[in-house]
């Protein structure tokens, strides 16, 4: 058995002087949320393969027109201005470099469906080349494309029926669906629905197509040429070659298209390649030679009652896959070594259980063999990539923040993890590395995602020879810079059976100690989920804490971060710790903070922390109100309409019919005869991993009972609230119904 060394990279202060200075400066003003969505929100770093650029989506919210759109910026990896890198109206998103870094692809829907589009990239001037040429037209849209690392081959993912042939089948398949005066649905199994949205029994799969571009025809793109003045408008500065009619087809509007062979599916049949997930690293990669894909898919269990997400390897002319993974428990996101020597990938012990640790596995391609790289580590794996053929980065959570760690493969001195400096709580992502230098995702509480640098082999700051860490972006510096903060405290109390439990504080702008503050009480869902110095657009503890108020959050038993031990510990009592320790909590905080007012406070959570907004309507009456957002209200009822079998299954350790009396003894609507705190109750229609049932039965119970309760329900939202306009009313909702009862 190989081992390795783990060597922290502790990451300074520096990273957090991207966040304004906390308290009250001259022309500073409270955070709005109008502030908020004037935020750019950018994407993951994308560096060239020369280590001399970085490329980004970054996404613009305008609010009025209530809508999201994302563009490609590149900055110089130095640093220096952010500019657009391509001055069109279209979306684009997930931009990739070809290995040689002569070119440059990306997601576009400049047409209904999101396609792959692929230019010319100069590597001197840092800028697009030519014109933009459609890589994909296939009809049921094209997203997720990489390269394959020998350049010939791009590898994207589509979601399709798993019985068609080709792409007219699907073609015609959609159409009759679309034109169809009939909208019922058949189900024969489970998963029909998932998340937000039907199936529709499509399958999402791996396409290949050749790198081999070339431009014999044209597009019509009503959307694709944008004028000077728009260019101006948008505040992009047009070079030469960059100019609308070189860069984007001229005022006709006119694209080149593709005439080259039809996308081969990679990965047929009636399974997902890869499966449903929320964003993140990708979960699929191509060998170093070119001639092998790693991808990750169910094919062995219904996905509805389990995890057990696997590793297969196919090969890139096609063929029968292989499984190459052995875990009873979630397999995911395979990343070969730059020697194609071996595979790492994260892995789960446990089947059914989304928050069993994720461990580093290495598959040795030639043996066969898998190694646990952090089996003595007692933290989840996150975001990772290969420093070299025997060397892997990788990020884990710890209290808040992001531990960094580097893992050689193969070394014999044993395991050696040192946490970082706890009073940095960095918390960073998206981690890539590429001629000495580490690129990742950098956020607090007090600002949102910056790309940053971590150069290894270059020098140090000569002030401060152990400041290695800079900004790359800037994007968000000059608003920031106008918002009174105030940062994120951390503190620790005695919470159930005496074992510690951290919580943060985030206190209002222009905070006076001698004054008398009411209290804005936040529980996180999950369960097995985490407050910590990192940013958030749905839940944002600096929006609450901007009109007045002191926003703490407990990070009670069940939450990652503080242990596998610490986190299991929830499941099948999820009144019963978590409860305890909110309540010790408040306590505490109510006890050693003498500017919060124990009279004027409010509970607010969502998903489990919903769930806990119910728990204490039946348990306690010291809030002058609550908010219950997306929360369990009756947990047998829910379990009968939640798309995700395997979680309540493993929370309540079975079946509701065979335990019973677990799900019984934690459900919330078995205590109503004791509701008595005014409530508001948030629900989406189309959240299907908590029915909008439950809020509705919870929202009829108060009503019943005559206790003072209010019911925002959103037709078009699911399980997040995530149009602007929406999450503008929720937040107005939201802290009026707090302000009613608190101020």
């Amino acid at each position: 058995m190989k081992v390795f060394v783990a060597v922290s990279l502790v990451l300074t202060s520096s990273l957090l002087a991207q966040t304004p200075a906390p308290g009250l400066s001259s022309g500073k003003h409270p955070f709005t949320f109008e502030d908020m969505m004037k935020l750019k929100r950018v994407g993951a770093p994308v560096p060239s393969p020369d280590g001399k650029w970085v490329v980004f989506d970054c996404e613009d919210v305008d609010l009025e027109p209530n809508r999201k759109i994302s563009h490609l910026w590149i900055v110089p990896a130095r640093g220096g201005d952010s500019r657009r890198l391509n001055p069109t109206p279209n979306h684009e998103e997930r931009p990739r470099f070809s290995p040689d870094g002569k070119q440059l692809i990306w997601t576009s829907k400049p047409t209904d469906l999101t396609q792959i589009w692929i230019c010319d990239f100069d590597t001197g001037a840092g800028m697009l080349v030519g014109q933009p040429h459609q890589v994909t037209n296939i009809s049921t849209g094209a997203d997720g494309a990489i390269w394959s690392p020998d350049g010939k081959n791009i590898v994207f993912v589509s979601a399709v029926y798993p019985e068609c042939a080709d792409d007219a089948c699907n073609k015609h398949r959609d159409d009759e669906l679309k034109k169809s005066k009939v909208k019922a649905k058949v189900f024969t199994r489970l998963f029909h629905r998932h998340w937000n949205t039907y199936t529709e029994f499509k399958r999402s799969h791996l396409f290949v197509v050749g790198a081999d571009v070339s431009s014999t025809d044209t597009l019509s793109v009503g959307t694709a040429g944008v004028s000077p003045a728009e260019s101006s408008s948008e505040g992009v500065s047009t070079t030469a070659s960059q100019t609308p009619d070189k860069m984007s087809g001229g005022p006709t509007g006119k694209m080149p298209m593709l005439r080259k062979s039809e996308p081969r599916d990679l990965t047929p049949g009636d399974h997902d390649v890869p499966p449903f997930h929320l964003g993140g690293q990708d979960m699929y990669a191509i060998s170093p030679d070119g001639q092998e894909v790693a991808y990750t898919s169910n094919i062995d269990e219904v996905e509805a009652t389990s995890t057990n997400n696997e590793i297969f390897i196919v090969p890139m002319a096609g063929g029968t896959p292989k499984k190459i993974s052995t875990s009873p428990g979630s397999d995911s996101t395979p990343l070969y070594s730059p020697d194609g020597k071996y595979i790492a990938w994260r892995s789960q012990a446990r089947g059914g259980f989304e928050a069993d640790k994720w461990r580093l596995f290495v598959h040795d391609r030639q043996s066969g063999t898998i190694q646990d790289l952090t089996e003595k580590l007692d933290r989840s794996v996150g975001s990772f990539t290969w420093l070299d053929s025997n060397s892997i980065l990788f990020s884990s959570e710890d209290h808040g923040a992001s531990l960094v760690s580097l893992a050689a493969v193969g070394a014999a001195e044993g395991v050696r993890i040192t946490q970082i400096n706890q009073k940095d709580l960095i918390h960073a992502d998206d981690l890539v590395w590429v001629n000495g230098t580490l690129f990742f995702s950098q956020m607090s509480a007090q600002a949102p995602n910056e790309i940053w640098k971590h150069d290894f082999e270059g020098a140090r700051d000569a002030a401060d020879p152990d400041v290695r860490y800079e900004a790359v972006t800037h994007m968000n510096d000059a608003l920031l810079s106008q918002i009174d903060m105030q940062p994120l405290e951390s503190f620790t109390f005695k919470g159930a059976n005496d074992e510690e439990v951290q919580g943060f504080m985030v206190k209002p702008p222009g905070f006076d100690p001698n004054k008398k503050y009411p209290l804005k009480f936040l529980i996180h869902g999950g369960p097995q989920g985490a407050w910590g110095n990192s940013w958030t657009y749905r839940w944002n503890a600096e929006v609450f804490a901007a009109n007045g108020y002191v926003v703490v959050m407990i990070n009670f038993h069940g939450s990652t971060g503080y242990g596998q031990k610490f986190t299991d510990s929830i499941s099948g009592d999820w009144g019963g710790k978590p409860y305890v320790d909110l309540m010790k909590g408040l306590d505490y905080v109510e006890k050693t903070y003498p500017f919060i007012d124990k009279n004027r406070e409010a509970a607010l959570g969502a998903s489990y922390g919903g769930y806990m907004a119910n728990w204490l309507l039946g348990h306690t009456d010291r809030f002058k109100c609550i908010v219950s957002h997306d929360g369990t209200f009756n947990t047998e009822s829910a379990y009968g309409t939640t798309e995700e079998l395997w979680f309540p299954e493993w929370e309540f350790k079975g079946l509701p019919w065979k335990q019973r009396e677990l799900y019984r003894k934690f459900s919330p609507h078995l205590f109503a005869d004791k509701f008595k705190t005014p409530t508001l109750v948030v629900h989406g229609q189309n959240d299907y991993r908590l029915d909008v049932s439950e809020g509705f039965q919870l929202f009829t119970t108060l009503q019943r009972l005559k206790v003072p309760s209010k019911m925002l329900y959103f037709p078009d939202e699911g399980h997040w609230v995530l149009k602007p306009q929406n999450s503008r009313l929720w937040y107005k909702t939201v802290n009026d119904w707090v302000d009613q009862w608190c101020k």
